[in-house]
């Protein structure tokens, strides 16, 4: 299987307002990555809070650049945003003014799609996340659960080759999340799309992520690649209860205990220098 998305040593650094007197200092979010993502891979990535999950995530959409290394969709350098990548966030993002339907043909007016298409394609992928009957909805008029839906289709139907997500799902009440989760996977294995899903929820990581790479507290390094092997899972209907789960669950709950306790250790280390 080709890799579609290859980081290479990449690095981000944000410039930070020091105090009186201090000079020009730098916060390094994320540093020496180096990743790859197979096409149709659906990859978690999980980590600490502040470890930079978000940063890689922007770099990833072109929303922000490298300070050093190499990022490559395709073998072409991500040099800006553009349409072969769809974004869904933790906040829906959806225009209040647009109906379900026109909220899904937003995207495919950029790519100049004729009306009659659009208008076909944008029921097509309602209907795929289970909105059928809904297309004439406002989003005031639609669940939590329902707009992040929306939020999907709109992301899928302009044919994106990659999908990256942004804790889409943290948002929403127990239930609604793992009804979602259910249905990123089967919108997945239809699609076959590139999916990199950011989650802080290790569950969540396991039960959706085909590998899932965990962070180190910042500056986010890679700490481990697990390979998530869940027999059968396909068919079982609670793959929650499933021994391996269990076992890959608490594997990555000890790899992220470390981080934690390594990033409370250096904060308190700062502190006692000041």
């Amino acid at each position: 299987m080709s890799d579609r998305i290859v980081l290479d040593q990449v690095t981000k650094t944000f410039p930070v307002r020091g105090g009186a007197g201090s000079g020009a200092r730098v916060l390094t979010a994320i540093e020496d990555l180096d990743l790859r993502v197979r096409a149709g891979e659906l990859l978690v990535v999980v980590g600490p809070s502040g470890c930079g999950k978000s940063t890689l995530l922007d770099l990833l959409a072109g929303l922000t650049r490298p300070t050093s290394g190499q990022l490559l969709l395709d073998g072409r350098e991500v040099s800006g945003p553009g349409l072969d990548r769809g974004i869904v966030f933790q906040q829906y993002a959806l225009l209040p003014w647009r109906t379900a339907q026109a909220n899904v043909e937003f995207g495919l007016e950029a790519k100049r799609v004729p009306r009659a298409q659009r208008r076909e394609r944008a029921r097509e992928f309602l209907a795929l996340v289970g909105l059928e009957g809904f297309e004439d909805r406002y989003p005031h008029e639609l669940s939590g659960g329902m707009k992040q839906r929306v939020a999907i289709a709109r992301s899928l139907a302009y044919d994106p080759e990659v999908l990256l997500m942004d804790e889409p799902f943290a948002a929403l009440d127990a239930q609604t999340r793992e009804s979602l989760q259910a249905e990123l996977l089967r919108i997945w294995r239809a699609t076959g799309k590139t999916v990199v899903f950011i989650t802080h929820g290790i569950e969540e990581a396991v039960f959706l992520g085909q590998r899932v790479v965990v962070l180190t507290s910042r500056p986010g390094r890679i700490k481990a690649v697990v390979e998530i092997d869940l027999p059968g899972r396909e068919d079982a209907r609670d793959i929650r209860s499933h021994p391996q789960f269990a076992r890959h669950r608490h594997a990555i709950w000890e790899l992220l205990q470390e981080e934690v306790a390594q990033g409370e250790l250096g904060e308190r280390t700062a502190v006692a220098h000041v």
